[in-house]
């Protein structure tokens, strides 16, 4: 009798807590699929995590995120290129290439124009973890040996900065995204002392002098002023939006800065393209109220100010890129899955420096030719009070810009 007594209300208990649990599992994170599920579709987000803190007055924070469910190797049937049992879960430069229509053709020795990565921080273990991508995927080495790689401190010297586990997946994601879209560019990594804005546009000014042909930046604080070192007409100056929605992040709201947002992209094998994109939930987008409309932007924003996004890549974590990145930082390393505008930042920076119209402030041939992109035209990132800064629509829209790239002709 004492036993079914107790039954009966433990049983009337969990009755009464399951709804409550179900639905909290909605709202809440997506528990990890197991080792051999498909990557979910679009609007199935896995679970993922920011890899840089949030950041104090005057500084910057990376926009890379990190994917939960991948840690280390990971088996051929998760990976979306439906690669060899070597291969990592997350997209690789095949899959870029092919989303973007680039061109995937590889020099012995890379030796086309220079991408400079700027970020805070140092990765000791940048040139081997990228020597590790470039190996997985068949891609010719860049290493500082053979000219296609080199590192340099915001100075132009090599006494680099303190290590952060953060900054370096960031930078292994950067590295590799360039690597992805234009195996032939040349690498050039900036490191900044700090995540100041000081030191970060220090660092920016490095790269420029040393010849970059493109600068890629996956970070970025609160609106603030223009500053004169993203200025460098004739160097293609790229910011990521940012990966909270509906929010204006500079550098990305500086006049001259091209703004990148960013999408989910799926596969899809019943159209032309082979590939499905619409507005990631998480890109950023806005209007500055601290910096004027640059001359290319057109009324299409709605905005007095600079608009963002001004173009888009891939940055859904849920349909996220491969990276390799050795330097173990909150118990990941190896291969892992990442996405967030940090992704599509550098591979936009790529798509520029292989197309090279480069005169004047690149973003203004991209508005004049938005006919070369894939318009995305569905999706939000949140709501606003002028819906075309966060929802996806024909032309340009705050998430996704004019569009991603299909070709080089727009850039």
């Amino acid at each position: 009798m004492a036993r079914r007594s107790s039954a009966r209300p433990l049983t009337a208990l969990l009755r009464r807590l399951a709804p409550a649990a179900a639905a909290a599992a909605l709202v809440g994170a997506v528990v990890a699929p197991p080792a051999s599920a498909a990557p979910s579709p679009v609007g199935l987000a896995h679970r993922s995590h920011k890899v840089c803190s949030s950041p104090a007055p005057g500084s910057a924070a990376c926009h890379a995120l990190l994917r939960d469910d991948v840690n280390g190797s990971a088996p051929a049937s998760r990976a979306p290129d439906g690669a060899t049992a070597t291969r990592p879960s997350g997209y690789g430069p095949a899959d870029i290439q092919s989303a973007y229509r680039l061109p995937a053709t590889t020099a012995a020795t890379p030796s086309g124009p220079v991408v400079a990565i700027v970020d805070a921080y140092d990765d000791p273990t940048a040139e081997s973890d990228l020597a590790t991508y470039r190996s997985t995927y068949g891609l010719p080495a860049c290493t500082t040996a053979n000219g296609c790689f080199r590192k340099l401190d915001q100075r132009g010297g090599t006494s680099y900065p303190r290590s952060n586990g953060g900054w370096a997946q960031e930078i292994s994601l950067d590295l590799d995204m360039v690597s992805a879209t234009c195996p032939n560019c040349r690498i050039l990594l900036v490191e900044a002392s700090s995540a100041s804005f000081t030191n970060l546009a220090a660092a920016v000014n490095t790269a420029a002098a040393k010849g970059a042909t493109a600068i890629s930046n996956s970070y970025g604080g609160s609106d603030s002023a223009s500053s004169s070192a993203y200025d460098h007409p004739g160097i293609a100056i790229t910011a990521s939006t940012g990966d909270n929605g509906y929010a204006i992040s500079s550098p990305a709201s500086y006049r001259s800065v091209v703004a990148v947002g960013g999408t989910a992209l799926s596969r899809a094998s019943g159209t032309s393209r082979g590939w499905t994109e619409s507005a990631w939930t998480g890109a950023g987008s806005g209007c500055s109220t601290l910096n004027a409309k640059p001359a290319w932007q057109t009324a299409a924003t709605q905005c007095s100010g600079k608009a963002t996004a001004d173009v888009a890549a891939v940055a859904d974590p849920s349909t996220g890129v491969a990276v390799y990145d050795s330097t173990s930082y909150q118990g990941y390393k190896g291969w892992l899955v990442f996405g967030g505008t940090s992704a599509s930042s550098p591979i936009v920076a790529s798509v520029y420096a292989q197309a090279g119209n480069l005169s004047g402030y690149p973003a203004s041939w991209t508005w004049a030719h938005a006919g070369g992109l894939f318009d995305v035209t569905t999706g939000s990132n949140g709501s606003c009070p002028t819906p075309v800064w966060c929802h996806a629509g024909a032309g340009w829209d705050g998430p996704t810009g004019l569009g991603t790239p299909n070709g080089l002709s727009a850039f």
